[in-house]
């Protein structure tokens, strides 16, 4: 019987991960249904458990990830996730038009994965083009500015630049989220440069 999404918080979540990973191990014949398997990949990549998610993917029959072509997208945010592309994050959440059974686990990994870009930048930079850190985080440049303003930042809008504000505790993890918003629209993907400096710290902060 396909789990319905009624979590609002990390904690409930959590059980829905249980739900469907004891689904998967009752399913007969060890072949859960579509809406398990994309509900299981999802929650996954929510919670950063990478590994999982990816023996996951392996033991999906071929022939329903051919069929349910909502599987292929959440794979889709995975490989972005894998690659630390933050900006193809988003844009790999927000390509797709996804069930009620998936949508509220993305919106969630979408905030948590903005939660946790803007912990990242705090602490690797000094200051950070306006553009650059929008499209890290995944805003419009005038919300992404906003929103670090009222939490202490600094942004000089001559120069178009951002001063982060060092946070005392880097939130790092997939398991919170700020409260879900309408979807915003992807700004430009920032210069090759910008992006290597940041992935590269993430990979640092991983090891």
């Amino acid at each position: 019987m396909p789990v319905a999404v009624m979590a609002e918080s990390s904690g409930s979540f959590r059980r829905l991960l249980e739900q469907c990973e004891t689904q998967e191990l009752e399913a007969p014949g060890g072949i859960a249904t579509p809406v398990v398997y994309g509900q299981l990949l999802a929650l996954y990549l929510l919670h950063n458990d990478m590994n999982n998610a990816r023996y996951l993917w392996k033991r999906i029959p071929p022939a329903i990830k051919s069929a349910n072509a909502e599987l292929g997208a959440v794979w889709s945010v995975g490989q972005r996730i894998w690659q630390r592309d933050f900006p193809g994050i988003y844009t790999a959440i927000s390509a797709h038009q996804w069930s009620e059974t998936i949508q509220p686990i993305m919106e969630a990994l979408r905030d948590a994965t903005r939660r946790r870009a803007f912990g990242l930048v705090s602490q690797a930079y000094t200051s950070i083009v306006a553009d650059d850190f929008a499209a890290f985080v995944g805003l419009p440049v005038e919300d992404a500015v906003k929103g670090v303003l009222d939490q202490g930042w600094q942004a000089d809008f001559a120069t178009r630049m951002v001063m982060p504000k060092k946070s005392g505790v880097l939130e790092a993890s997939f398991n919170r989220f700020i409260p879900s918003s309408e979807p915003a629209p992807v700004p430009p993907i920032p210069n090759e440069q910008q992006l290597a400096r940041l992935t590269d710290y993430v990979a640092f902060l991983e090891n």
